[in-house]
């Protein structure tokens, strides 16, 4: 896939981006690039090989959920000027 200003003027709308005139040439290369990286993965032959979701045989080995007791926001709201009821206070903004 050739990219040209055509394709790149469709990609710019598509991506609300805009492209400086001193950089055309620079992206149209580079993007170039990607297709063709692209295209070499889709030359690879994958029909025999199975997905792979974890290196760990028997998927991701998973902690136990239990839950503990923390005093982090008692700490936090101590260095608060005001607080209440576990909240800070702060000056109301908004009549």
């Amino acid at each position: 896939m050739v990219i040209n200003d055509t394709l790149l003027d469709k990609l710019e709308k598509l991506s609300s981006l805009k492209v400086s005139d001193d950089k055309r040439e620079e992206i149209k290369k580079q993007l170039g690039e990607i297709v063709t990286f692209v295209e070499v993965l889709n030359e690879l032959d994958l029909d025999n090989e199975e997905a792979v979701v974890s290196a760990i045989k028997g998927g991701t080995l998973l902690r136990e959920d239990i839950a503990k007791q923390s005093d982090v926001i008692d700490t936090i709201l101590s260095h608060s000027p005001s607080r209440e009821s576990g909240f800070f206070v702060v000056p109301k903004i908004i009549e």
